[in-house]
């Protein structure tokens, strides 16, 4: 069965730092596009980042140039750094994973077939 578990949420203080991590369950991310999304109480659930099977990433204009997505090298966890948070950043994350055979570039769509459950970031002092 294909899991994913996010780890590394909790309460940080703004302009802090925080870094989420995707670790899968039964099989390795290698052949995966892995995408980050979050939903803030009240709002729908949008696309962060995302990283393609050759590591291509892709950010949305909220969180360009404060997040870093990446890859570990064994292929089993995404993780997202999260640098200079703000309070607009609180919200439940979402890792996502989807099966690219084409090497195609990744896309912040709720497209992804398997989802993990969650972790609650909350950014305040």
């Amino acid at each position: 069965q294909l899991q994913l578990v996010e780890s590394g949420g909790g309460l940080v203080q703004p302009g802090g730092s925080l870094r989420l991590s995707c670790e899968a369950s039964g099989f390795t991310l290698e052949n995966y596009a892995i995408g980050w999304f979050r939903q803030a109480p009240g709002k729908e659930r949008e696309g962060v980042s995302c990283i393609s099977r050759i590591g291509i990433t892709n950010y949305a204009s909220a969180v360009l140039g404060r997040f870093t997505i990446s890859r570990d090298k064994a292929k089993t966890t995404v993780y997202l750094q999260m640098n200079s948070v703000k309070p607009e950043d609180t919200a439940v994350y979402y890792c996502a994973a989807d099966k690219d055979s084409e090497f195609r570039p990744c896309v912040l769509k709720e497209s992804y077939t398997y989802w993990g459950q969650g972790a609650q970031v909350t950014v305040s002092s």
